[in-house]
């Protein structure tokens, strides 16, 4: 009874607040919606994500309080015009963001990736796999290490590594009773963290992108050193798993699982995948479509930069289009798949075709909740948030000196946790830093404060509700969104807190005429500290 009270009640104040915005809208409107939000370019901006986030971490429902935050946003940018509200909502909103050709690609993506997935699933590969794994992998540890390891190994691209990783390893993180939360922490742990100190990588492109002088990539790699949080979210994954250390939400669903609840009793996918007959497949049914999926991806984002029209592999990398690499890649990958599958008879044509809808069934809640984070973006961008934060920036950093890597790693992670996108954090953040400290100045600063918006961007982006990153997470394990973000978040917020006492002491070190990058060991052996008091803590609880 108290759950259904708690549930009912969660339902009115989303309802309520909708009302609300609603009725407010309603009576402010004048008839006319006025041409300029008087709202633009204020810290109103980042009131729409802020609901958003606020009402998803409340009441646990993550696509009513995204389209709350998405109806806020058109009534700031419609001046509460109740006409100008919704039409800003699904014309320049929910069917612009769908209309726009990079998004689309991405859909494709996601759809064809469950197809695929699904194709593994009808023909034993995963069994197979898991099957193989339970041979070789004895224990919890090993298994998630085994995810780790599959997870760095696939830097390409942030969105391709979440869904492959937990097809990969979802079968044999079930078996070892990890519950899908944490399987979820391990692979967004190695998709954003792990390509934005990857030089071969989307990520690497499309930081590249933002410098305009062409030193982009050389850049980035100079910043990798520097990139804190990436490099202590990795070494917080490891500590985590040898230690055998839990904490806060995430320590609730660990025991869970070892109890035989994977998901905590939120299972949004039950039911998507069909059993499988015990012997059916081999683990080539899944190993080989994964790695000509890999191969395809490549080639197809380096077409896409013009390496086959003469330009150089790096070159094309920088200048990919990571929509369009991947669309084309996954259909190459579905095509080899079926052929595979035809030849060594593993499943019949009818079959392989029902699979299809079977995969886009499968992908429906991270559509949607991309949809509606896209939306929103769209209404933060509408309301001149980018511009805002510029003029922030801008007025006050003149006044910091060596604390100012940590100030603008604090900026990039509340920015990329408002508006979920760390690719757009870091065009707002790296011409303002390097505006403020040009390269040809030769100031250590310049680097470790390029290097602390990637990580700022990368830490909000994790955090966020809304990232993009985040749903395919959730999608790739399978688990409950809202159950994957509040378990994170206090991991997530552990590394950024070791990360922002890492760059004050590069800046002090860089002011002191010490080499900065020494502020790395310096957070490494903070975040193990961490680790270890919590691991005693938990002993002598």
């Amino acid at each position: 009874m108290h759950s259904h009270l708690k549930k009912f009640l969660r339902m009115a104040l989303v309802l309520a607040a909708v009302a609300g915005i609603l009725t407010v809208s309603a009576f402010a409107a004048d008839g006319d919606a006025e041409t300029t939000s008087r709202f633009y370019c204020t810290f109103w901006a980042l009131v729409p994500p802020i609901i958003a986030i606020g009402l998803a971490l409340i009441t646990k429902e993550v696509y009513s309080s995204l389209f709350v935050g998405i109806v806020v946003g058109g009534m700031l940018y419609s001046n509460f015009s109740f006409e100008g509200t919704v039409l800003h909502v699904f014309s320049d909103g929910i069917v612009g963001v769908l209309s726009d050709s990079y998004n689309v690609g991405i859909l494709i993506f996601l759809v064809i990736l469950g197809a695929i997935v699904c194709l593994m699933n009808k023909a034993g590969g995963s069994a197979a796999f898991g099957r193989w794994a339970s041979a070789h992998i004895k224990t919890r540890v090993g298994a998630q290490l085994a995810t780790i390891v599959l997870g760095i190994l696939i830097f390409i691209d942030d969105y391709f590594n979440c869904l492959t990783v937990g097809s990969v390893m979802r079968p044999v993180t079930d078996q070892h009773q990890v519950s899908r939360a944490k399987l979820a922490y391990i692979i967004d742990a190695t998709a954003a963290p792990v390509c934005i100190i990857a030089p071969i990588s989307s990520w690497a492109a499309a930081v590249s992108g933002f410098v305009d002088d062409g030193s982009g990539l050389a850049l980035f790699i100079r910043a990798i050193p520097y990139n804190y949080y990436a490099l202590l979210t990795i070494v917080m994954m490891l500590g985590l798993v040898l230690l055998k250390v839990d904490f806060g939400p995430m320590a609730v669903n660990e025991t869970n699982a070892l109890n035989g609840d994977l998901f905590s009793g939120n299972n949004p996918y039950a039911g998507v995948e069909d059993d499988v007959p015990e012997n059916k497949g081999k683990v080539i049914d899944l190993i080989l479509p994964i790695l000509v999926l890999v191969i395809f991806c490549v080639i197809g984002m380096i077409y896409s930069g013009g390496f086959f029209s003469g330009a150089s592999f790096v070159d094309a990398f920088s200048a990919s289009d990571a929509s369009v690499g991947l669309m084309l890649g996954s259909v190459f990958g579905l095509i080899f798949t079926m052929i595979f599958y035809l030849c060594r008879r593993a499943m019949s044509f009818k079959d392989m075709m029902a699979c299809i809808p079977d995969g886009f069934k499968a992908m429906v809640p991270a559509i949607l909740i991309l949809t509606f984070a896209w939306s929103l973006k769209a209404m933060t961008d509408s309301l001149g948030a980018k511009e805002f934060v510029e003029i922030v920036v801008k007025s006050s950093a003149q006044s910091f000196a060596w604390c100012l890597p940590a100030i603008i790693f604090l900026i990039g992670c509340f920015l990329a946790f408002a508006t979920g996108t760390s690719w757009g954090t870091f065009g707002i953040l790296i011409p303002i830093v390097l505006a403020v400290f040009p390269l040809a100045s030769g100031n250590p600063l310049s680097v470790i404060s390029v290097s602390a918006c990637m990580a700022g961007a990368v830490c909000g982006d994790h955090c966020s509700p809304i990232s993009d990153t985040t749903i395919m997470a959730s999608a790739g394990a399978q688990c409950d969104h809202v159950s994957h973000v509040s378990t994170q978040l206090p991991y997530a917020m552990a590394a950024a807190a070791v990360s922002f006492v890492s760059y004050l002491a590069a800046g002090l070190f860089v002011e002191l005429g010490v080499p900065g990058w020494l502020g790395l060991p310096v957070g490494i052996v903070l975040m193990l500290a961490v680790l270890v008091i919590i691991h005693q803590k938990n002993k002598k609880n």
